[in-house]
């Protein structure tokens, strides 16, 4: 990682293997999301739901990282494995927060 997440812009951050990535809620990168995991209202209630699966979480965090260099997507799924899903689901409820309350 070159630079600590901002959290005024909504950034939290994730390590996969050995390199921490800033994850970026950006319009384009929550739109590429959405493309293809549905709306993110519905992606929202399944998380409150408990009913959010490890291949949605995954999606969302690749797509929230900068393209330039993120890693295989197979490569973030088996790293939140590795944390465990009560800490996987940290950068993924800081990135669900921003779309629904925006930044401050």
């Amino acid at each position: 990682m070159t630079r600590p997440p901002n959290s005024h812009r909504g950034e939290t951050s994730v390590t996969v293997g050995h390199k921490t990535f800033v994850l970026r809620p950006s319009f384009e990168n929550l739109v590429a999301a959405e493309e293809e995991l549905g709306p993110l209202f519905a992606l929202v209630e399944r998380a409150s739901e408990g009913a959010l699966t490890l291949r949605e979480m995954g999606a969302l965090v690749w797509h929230c990282m900068s393209p330039d260099d993120r890693p295989e997507r197979d490569a973030i799924g088996q790293a939140l494995l590795e944390m465990g899903l009560i800490a996987a689901t940290k950068p993924v409820r800081a990135i669900l927060s921003q779309v629904l309350q925006g930044r401050e």
